[in-house]
């Protein structure tokens, strides 16, 4: 038994040095890349760095259900201006934190680290991509399944908003309304 008032120390300082170094990672980030999001203040609309991480994290995560062959290019371009929409509909913080997260994964040296991802996303193999989602899926780490939760919803929505992925589904769209 210690005589030090604090029995835990270590791990308290550990965790302090966790935090801090996560925080500057963070700052890092934001400020080497532009701003993930918005640009315009009303409609968010990705950067063509966030257009790139979508794009690649589609397919694969809707893989069974996202078209392949002549559909493919159509599907995924208008899945990823639905995105834009489901974005657009988020609280302002939810959107900076969904910013963030794309810098950090936009990123080279963060993108290697943290994703396991070590070339530029349009590059990604399909393999490397469904690795890295299913890692965050599966993480000890509330804040790696949190980002995979993030990135799934959007996508998911998206997707399935789209009439083109209603047959799949069985759901014949919704009701007509009779007119007058």
């Amino acid at each position: 038994m210690s005589d030090h008032p604090y029995p835990f120390r270590a791990s308290r300082r550990t965790f302090l040095k966790t935090g801090v170094a996560g925080a500057a990672t963070l700052l890092i980030v934001r400020s080497l890349s532009a701003d993930t999001l918005m640009d315009k203040p009303r409609r968010p609309a990705l950067t063509p760095a966030a257009r790139n991480i979508f794009a690649a994290i589609v397919p694969v995560m809707l893989a069974g259900a996202f078209p392949v062959g002549p559909d493919f290019a159509s599907a995924r371009s208008e899945t990823i201006a639905a995105i834009e929409d489901a974005i657009a509909g988020l609280p302002p913080a939810s959107r900076s934190e969904l910013a963030e997260l794309l810098s950090l994964l936009d990123l080279a040296p963060t993108r290697a680290l943290v994703a396991g991802v070590w070339s530029a996303w349009p590059e990604a193999s399909e393999a490397s991509i469904a690795v890295f989602l299913a890692r965050c899926r599966d993480s000890r780490f509330a804040l790696l399944r949190s980002g995979y939760g993030a990135l799934h919803q959007i996508v998911f929505a998206a997707w399935y908003a789209q009439p083109r992925a209603w047959p799949a589904t069985g759901y014949a769209g919704p009701p007509s309304v009779p007119s007058d």
